[in-house]
């Protein structure tokens, strides 16, 4: 009775082969989970390494060469560098690159902000449905048929905008021969075209905010502008940085608007760090002057989009 007692209150004992065989299978499944993930990951793993990782290390290797198809690379150390840093011209090209940036994204940021909370105000379905469909339009166009479109309308004796302006007797606006004019050509141009992506991003964070924290706000009489400035703003802070880190990254970026447009022209007035690159590189042949170009702009995006991140600790509120 006594050994019944205890074999019925004694744990199972399992044979060491079936547990070496749980043990094996459990791996095997690990094994194919894995495997499995890998083989979904491979196709963009593979395309990040081709078509970024490698051209990346490509054109950091040819900016230490003076290389044009027809002869082959000779290594010259930094003199590529030190022609870039001596250039007037990539001066030029930065400094519109750099006021571009800051006249479009502040236009772009703030016009955006504004138009996401009329829209979102809107009670009617069909009327946001419609304007966030409107506001959107143009990011699906191109940017050479953006450019084209744009640049017969700021035209300065047959276009729409100095022919509306007269009747506001406003004289004819040199808008892209006037090197005073043309950078705000290119700004205005670039921000009808991607005006709606970023529309889009500050229309999905105001619909997002805790609709409790705003009602508690008018309960305390935050109404208006203090409740935008004190509410919406703060909360609104990720939204705001994801937003400026993508244009900033995008305009400083800037070719298809000043190479169709004006041609960098009048002069050097609106040519770009980009258009620099593209003319050294498949203008004049010299692939090791513009990969050394292009280094140099990846530099100043990095660092550029590492001082936000660093900055926004100050002012970014994650809820």
């Amino acid at each position: 009775m006594g050994s019944q007692v205890m074999h019925l209150s004694s744990p199972r004992r399992r044979n060491p082969v079936s547990r070496w065989l749980a043990a094996d299978t459990l791996q095997g499944i690990q094994r194919q989970r894995a495997l499995l993930g890998y083989l979904f990951l491979a196709p963009t793993i593979i395309g990040l390494l081709l078509f970024i990782v490698g051209p990346m290390l490509g054109s950091l290797a040819l900016s230490f060469y003076k290389w044009n198809v027809f002869r082959p690379p000779e290594f010259i150390g930094f003199a590529n560098f030190e022609r870039l840093f001596a250039d007037p011209r990539v001066f030029t090209g930065f400094k519109n690159t750099f006021i571009l940036v800051v006249m479009t994204v502040t236009i772009l940021e703030v016009v955006a902000f504004l138009l996401a909370l009329l829209v979102n105000r809107l009670a009617s379905r069909t009327l946001s449905t419609f304007f966030r469909t409107a506001y959107f339009l143009p990011v699906l166009l191109s940017g050479a048929s953006v450019a084209v479109t744009l640049g017969y309308m700021f035209h300065k004796d047959f276009g729409v905008i100095n022919y509306y302006l007269g009747f506001l007797g406003i004289e004819k606006i040199p808008w892209l021969n006037s090197s005073d004019w043309v950078l705000i050509a290119v700004s205005l141009t670039t921000v009808w075209r991607n005006l709606g992506f970023t529309f889009i991003i500050y229309l999905g964070g105001i619909s997002s905010l805790p609709t409790e924290v705003l009602e508690a706000a008018e309960v305390d009489g935050a109404q208006g502008w203090r409740k935008i400035t004190k509410i919406v703003l703060p909360l609104l802070s990720p939204t705001i940085l994801f937003a400026t880190v993508t244009d900033i990254i995008k305009m400083l970026q800037f070719f298809d608007e000043p190479f169709i447009m004006t041609r960098g022209g009048p002069g050097d007035a609106s040519r770009t760090a980009v258009m620099l690159l593209y003319e050294s590189g498949f203008g004049n042949l010299e692939f090791g002057y513009g990969s050394a170009i292009a280094l140099v702009l990846f530099i100043v995006i990095l660092a550029v989009t590492a001082f936000q991140f660093v900055m926004s600790r100050r002012w970014v509120f994650y809820r």
